[in-house]
């Protein structure tokens, strides 16, 4: 399987088909297949479980979160026909992780896990929201049994490769990717595009330009227009310094998913390309797009802080608004995100003791590092 996966990327960059483009995605065929089923038996509510699953997988497929909702209004169809059914617990714990309501995911999950203590999903589901949580230790744990119970399972693979990286261990977490992607049956072109694209962001990580590339491409390849590898090539570009043509990748992801967190990375690459007035035209959307869901559970309070501290110079805004998100999740970038707040108001030691956290978890992350070393400087540094 590893050969057919150089095969076909090698197709990519030749410009050669490397497969037959579908007339639906596997989500599209997911949605139409359960809206069938609902139409001959509209009282059985394993459907309708099905449809707002096939939605939320939608979500992840076209960035638009609408389809979100859509699996909420068909999941209460389900829940009106069995109340709280295990089948439908389970999605909406999916649907909570995809809201990035990671607390109340981690509540049910860890309900529906001491119901079904054999269900595979639902430990995915326990390691999710634990690692958005900064619960790392539980996290490993739930991946584990993912695998002890049923091994080499695609889901539990990809959970552990995540694991790995976070915890610096990027050949690992290759290893692991690739051979999710090698489990991956061939019709599920969105499920391997997302995997190819993982790929190519750990290459990323460890400095290997050309094979993060070609993972990237051979994402793009599968899936044309893939907002996830687009975002993964143009990291690749600014890398090498090519920041037009990663203006031009990002602008295509924007267009296929406006997010603020999308805006935030195309305005800095515009600045890159010295297109300053468009890229503080950029960073203006970002902020207004950005204050106006930073209230939310989903929302790109991340970015906001680093534009308060790094772009906008307001380093009492950050740090207010890393305190509010602190306080809901604890990963390490958020971490990250609290400390750079921190030493932006010149609490250096604060930052000092938060980023370290950060990285004696061990993850490789640059803009951490980075970080870690300007506030370790900071520390260093004798006062005049």
């Amino acid at each position: 399987m590893y050969y057919r996966t150089i095969l076909l990327l090698l197709c990519c960059s030749m410009g050669l088909p490397a497969s037959v483009q579908q007339p639906q995605t596997p989500a599209e065929t997911g949605i139409a297949k359960a809206e069938a089923q609902i139409a001959r038996r509209p009282d059985y509510y394993p459907y309708y479980n099905a449809l707002a699953m096939a939605y939320a997988r939608r979500a992840r497929e076209s960035s638009d979160v609408q389809y979100y909702a859509k699996a909420e209004e068909t999941l209460k169809r389900s829940f009106a026909i069995a109340p709280d059914n295990f089948e439908g617990l389970k999605v909406e714990t999916w649907l909570l992780l995809g809201r990035h309501e990671f607390a109340k995911a981690r509540e049910l999950a860890v309900a529906l896990n001491k119901k079904m203590p054999d269900d595979v999903t639902v430990y995915g589901y326990l390691v999710d929201s634990n690692v958005e949580l900064g619960n790392y230790g539980d996290a490993v744990k739930a991946a584990q049994w993912m695998l002890n119970l049923r091994p080499g399972n695609i889901a539990g693979l990809t959970r552990a490769a995540y694991l790995r990286e976070l915890h610096g261990q990027i050949p690992g977490a290759i290893r692991a990717m690739q051979a999710a992607y090698d489990a991956t049956p061939y019709q599920e072109f969105e499920d391997r595009a997302w995997v190819l694209t993982q790929i190519a962001h750990l290459h990323l990580v460890a400095g290997d330009l050309d094979k993060a590339e070609m993972f990237a491409n051979g994402a793009l390849g599968l899936f044309p227009g893939y907002h996830y590898a687009l975002g993964a090539l143009a990291q690749v570009r600014v890398a090498e310094k090519r920041y037009a043509e990663a203006v031009d990748l990002l602008e295509r992801r924007y267009a296929e998913a406006p997010h603020a967190e999308n805006l935030y990375e195309l305005a800095h690459a515009l600045d890159l390309a010295g297109r300053h007035e468009e890229a503080a035209a950029a960073y203006a959307g970002f902020e207004k797009k950005a204050v106006a869901e930073s209230a939310l559970a989903d929302n790109a309070n991340r970015e906001l802080i680093l534009y308060y501290t790094d772009i906008a110079h307001r380093p009492a805004d950050a740090l207010r608004l890393a305190e509010r998100e602190i306080e809901r999740r604890h990963d390490v970038f958020t971490i990250d995100c609290y400390a750079w707040a921190l030493a932006a108001n010149g609490e250096y030691s604060r930052a000092a003791a938060e980023i370290e956290k950060a990285v004696s978890l061990g993850c490789k992350s640059p803009v951490i590092l980075e970080h870690a070393r300007q506030i370790t400087m900071k520390v260093s540094t004798p006062k005049a």
